[in-house]
């Protein structure tokens, strides 16, 4: 469908809540508009899915799902606000962010110095640990579901994999299920699925983002993602048999700690993994520290109370100089 045909469409629909004004060069699995809620005077973004998609889906099921999604509430993730049907068409909003994603920022910087990337992933991770503890797994994370807010990593559409799952298989068809969630379909990417995902296991839990979470890292640290191919099927037979070359050779630099978690993270078996985003997050904790100088590490470890005890003393010293002067005077 042409641009200006569909934004018509979704203004004369959404002309009492929206005013639509433009279209964002990114989408996937949907077009992206951004918009002005007439309500609130806010800026959002209205995600359209593909009618393609949406043709294979309960719109009541997806607008449910969406409002279960819609309670997360963390720091380093972008809130869905709503959902509904205009027309033929169905979409769901969440605020506008207007900074850069990281697949924006990874071209720019190539590669990514080590103290960013730590802080990227911790903040995702926080995120993703979260929202698996919410009972929502993402199913795909990549560097365009990333972006920044004031210098925040932030993530993009998440419940969204849940939404298009549970709406596709009301009425039981789960075959149908599993196939629009196929890589490359409308569910997950190549180059960043998991195992179990590119093999199309039906029980995939919150394993599967963290692998993902593994894969953006290892492309962050060394510049290139861990498995290219010419095709998406070899992409993802190299994510289900083959190892990912070591980090160290490529970048030095890496703390061992962020080598080991990141190749944790890239293990076959979801059971070899990290347990959770937290346990990513308290492993880069080390290796930040090991990016300190010896002196900072050295001030890291004095209790809290010792400067406050210092800055007693040499005033209770300069009071004491004091008086003693004014009495050498006198």
């Amino acid at each position: 469908m042409r641009n200006e045909q569909l934004q018509a469409e979704l203004q004369e629909a959404l002309a009492e809540s929206y005013q639509i004004e433009s279209e964002l060069p990114r989408g996937g699995m949907s077009r992206v508009f951004v918009a002005t809620e007439v309500a609130l005077g806010r800026k959002v973004v209205i995600k359209v899915l593909s009618p393609e998609l949406a043709a294979t889906l309960s719109a009541e099921r997806f607008k449910r799902e969406i409002t279960l999604a819609a309670r997360l509430q963390h720091p380093h993730i972008v809130p869905l606000l709503a959902a509904g049907q205009a027309g033929r068409h169905l979409y769901y909003t969440m605020p506008l962010v207007a900074g850069d994603s990281l697949r924006e920022r990874m071209a720019r910087e190539r590669p990514m110095p080590i103290p960013t990337i730590m802080r990227i992933l911790e903040e995702v991770a926080h995120a993703l640990a979260y929202a698996h503890a919410e009972g929502i797994a993402h199913r795909d994370i990549k560097p365009e579901n990333v972006m920044f807010f004031h210098d925040q990593a932030v993530v993009l559409d998440f419940g969204i994999g849940k939404a298009l799952q549970k709406a596709t298989t009301d009425g039981g068809d789960d075959d149908h299920a599993l196939r629009i969630t196929k890589p490359g379909t409308s569910l997950g990417t190549p180059t960043y699925i998991a195992p179990e995902q590119a093999a199309g296991d039906p029980d995939l839990d919150h394993r599967a983002d963290l692998y993902a979470l593994g894969v953006v890292a290892y492309e962050m640290i060394t510049g290139h993602p861990p498995f290219a191919g010419r095709s998406p099927q070899l992409v993802m037979r190299a994510h289900l048999h083959d190892p990912p070359d070591p980090i160290g050779p490529r970048r030095p630099d890496a703390p061992p700690a962020l080598v080991r978690i990141v190749m944790q993270c890239l293990e076959k078996r979801r059971e070899d993994r990290p347990a959770t985003g937290e346990e990513i997050a308290q492993a880069l904790r080390p290796a930040s520290a090991g990016k300190r100088g010896p002196l900072a590490r050295a001030l890291g470890k004095v209790p809290l109370w010792v400067p406050w005890a210092i800055a007693a003393l040499s005033l209770v010293i300069a009071i004491t100089a004091v008086v003693v002067a004014l009495r050498s005077g006198s």
